[in-house]
């Protein structure tokens, strides 16, 4: 079994969906938690669980788009623990119309929390991950950032960037024991997507080999996997667990 004892992790968007079982998947396995969410309201029960396992949570409220309050979560977290091991980018939102109907704002709103907050939440972590010569960064893209997809123009350019963002940042801090991979889920069934019609749900399922939609624990296995040391040599790398739908 993957361990994580001792390491201090920090799960953006951790609330609920890949999130949540990320935060239940790395404590598992022994880490300490940095809880994030943009709405701190919504994280109290999870806090209660990890704190009913015996695992260390620090509750970290933080809107990743902004450069202040990324600081000030990075800092809390050295002050409670006095390091960083493993930072997990997964905040993010959609708001989905075709290119010609998509008001600016929603364009600017998907790329603000799901791009620059990534590069905030990495910026921020790098200077302790660099000090103490270890860390992994593990980014959450998407399958339609491989694939495209009609109406998502704004979140499939955020999340080509994240892939983008990966790479580059793998290459720069590779030789500092850091690595830095992506994740690109398929379709998950995650509370997102529960709201779908059952029509848009049916023709999802058509295009996916293994003829199910993917779960969020699936999802945070990958993440676990990515976090542990013993994927000490693999950086720049994309995870894909979309059930077949996507193969590169």
């Amino acid at each position: 079994m993957l361990s994580l004892e001792g390491r201090v992790a920090i799960v953006t968007g951790g609330a609920q969906g890949i999130g949540r079982a990320t935060v239940m998947a790395l404590a598992g396995a022994g880490a300490k938690i940095g809880l994030a969410n943009i709405r701190c309201d919504k994280l109290d029960e999870t806090i209660q669980e990890l704190k009913d396992m015996g695992r260390e949570v620090l509750k970290l409220c933080v809107d990743v788009t902004d450069v202040e309050a990324v600081q000030e979560m990075v800092d809390q977290t050295l002050a409670t623990w006095g390091k960083i091991d493993i930072l997990v980018n997964n905040a993010g939102i959609t708001k989905d119309n075709l290119v010609m109907r998509m008001k600016t704002a929603d364009w600017e709103a998907v790329l603000k929390t799901n791009l620059d907050g990534t590069f905030y939440c990495t910026r921020a972590v790098l200077p302790s991950m660099v000090k103490q010569r270890w860390g992994r960064i593990i980014n959450l893209a998407s399958v339609v950032a491989q694939a495209g997809n009609v109406g998502q123009a704004n979140y499939v350019a955020s999340k080509a960037g994240i892939i983008g963002l990966t790479k580059a940042v793998a290459a720069e801090v590779a030789r500092r024991n850091i690595t830095v991979n992506a994740i690109a889920p398929g379709f998950i069934a995650t509370p997102m997507t529960e709201v779908l019609a059952p029509e848009i749900k049916e023709k999802m399922l058509s295009v996916i080999p293994m003829g199910r939609m993917g779960t969020d624990v699936e999802v945070a296995h990958g993440v676990l996997f990515l976090a542990s040391p013993e994927t000490s040599y693999i950086t720049g790398h994309v995870l894909n667990i979309n059930g077949g739908m996507y193969m590169a």
